[in-house]
């Protein structure tokens, strides 16, 4: 069945994580997302860790569905088939620093003259101007600008840390994706195509904001905090490992001293009212089940957590993940087998939809896999299709 998107065309020349993952999610979602490559080798997480004949995890993970035609578009020919692509489609998305999409001729201005009503979409890391805007940009810088770096800390190793994947850029393409939507529906209501812009520092802002900046949103005096920081986001150790404890209820709190045999302070005035959340209180309770648990393993921690209503799990590795009985239930991971590069894995889309529901998208595409495909369907002959390889036009 077509995917709530069917009838939409993307083309994307972005590259990486932000871009290629925002239009992933929109052709799982049933457009048609042809991807416009650079000569030689293709985008650039094509040449990444992780590789197997002629695919790298990373554009495995962010290219399922769309279709790659490789482009010289330095050149005077390259440049007209990305416009004529570009001419149209509904959506255009690009990620290069601020200038690029103008000095290759791709910029806003240029595209409108070919259509104007298209969606033009772009990501920049800071911003087209201001004092940050000529500086590279990557997930890591975005996360100590943020935020992020300086709430990963671990009372007992106090240094801040890194999320230690690329949270921004994952933030961000959510947001491109879903601006793009809100925009196509603002068209299709009447609204003209716009300029949707994201900025990877505003993007991680945004994304960190609801509970990492808890404590600046109120401004000025008279404030209660009640949640002390660190204290939630603890790993708590077992006799053999760690388990993740979270508390975000009174009776969840009195409940996790129950887990740990702690039945007379659960029941202690300290940890009843408006006093259970005072500081002091909660350092107390913390070191109590923190205590006990050390006497546990943690499966059987696990087990004490359930049976009394604590929410818990315990930390999984990686392989652990892949067979979850959850995550097994609910079909996240879906495995299949491409003809070149073999067997692989990939993350079924979250949002699953009751009327449109989209058949799964193919497999991601080998660098310039439909080149030949989607010029025929541009007009061009096989004998024209040859010349412009031979010219190192297209691949």
């Amino acid at each position: 069945m077509p995917g709530p998107l069917d009838g939409i065309r993307v083309v994307d020349v972005s590259e990486v994580i932000s871009g290629p993952l925002a239009t992933m999610i929109l052709a799982d979602q049933g457009a048609d997302v042809i991807k416009i490559e650079p000569p030689g080798h293709g985008e650039e997480s094509r040449q990444l860790v992780n590789y197997r004949d002629g695919m790298a995890a990373l554009f495995l993970n962010c290219n399922h569905g769309k279709r790659s035609i490789g482009v010289n578009l330095k050149s005077e020919k390259g440049l007209k088939i990305a416009l004529d692509l570009i001419r149209e489609a509904d959506v255009f998305v690009q990620n290069w620093r601020p200038g690029a999409a103008d000095r290759l001729g791709l910029g806003e201005e240029a595209i409108r003259k070919v259509n104007p009503d298209i969606v033009y979409a772009s990501i920049s890391g800071f911003g087209e101007d201001g004092p940050y805007a000529d500086q590279r940009g990557y997930d890591p810088i975005f996360q100590c600008l943020t935020g992020y770096v300086s709430s990963q800390v671990n009372p007992e190793i106090p240094m801040p840390d890194l999320v230690r994947n690329a949270v921004v850029d994952k933030a961000t393409s959510y947001s491109l994706a879903q601006g793009i939507t809100a925009a196509l529906l603002a068209r299709e209501r009447g609204a003209d195509g716009q300029h949707v812009d994201v900025k990877m520092l505003d993007a991680g802002l945004a994304f960190f904001w609801p509970d990492g900046m808890l404590r600046h949103s109120l401004v000025g005096g008279g404030i209660d905090h009640f949640v002390v920081p660190g204290e939630r986001y603890q790993l708590m150790p077992t006799s053999d490992g760690q388990i993740m404890i979270w508390c975000s209820t009174a009776d969840q709190m009195r409940a996790s001293l129950l887990v740990v045999g702690e039945e007379e302070m659960a029941r202690s005035p300290e940890q009843r009212g408006k006093t259970m959340l005072g500081e002091e209180s909660q350092l107390a309770r913390a070191e109590a089940v923190r205590n006990g648990l050390t006497r546990m393993t943690t499966q059987e921690a696990y087990e004490r957590c359930i049976e009394h209503e604590v929410p818990a799990a315990p930390v999984l590795t990686h392989q652990d993940v892949l067979v979850d009985p959850q995550i097994t239930h609910n079909g996240c991971v879906i495995e299949a087998q491409h003809p070149v590069y073999g067997r692989y894995r990939r993350a079924k889309p979250s949002a699953r939809f009751s009327g449109t529901v989209p058949e799964a998208t193919e497999s991601p595409a080998l660098y310039g896999e439909h080149t030949d495909e989607i010029l025929k369907e541009m007009g061009y002959e096989e004998a024209d299709r040859a010349a412009l390889r031979d010219d190192s036009v297209v691949l």
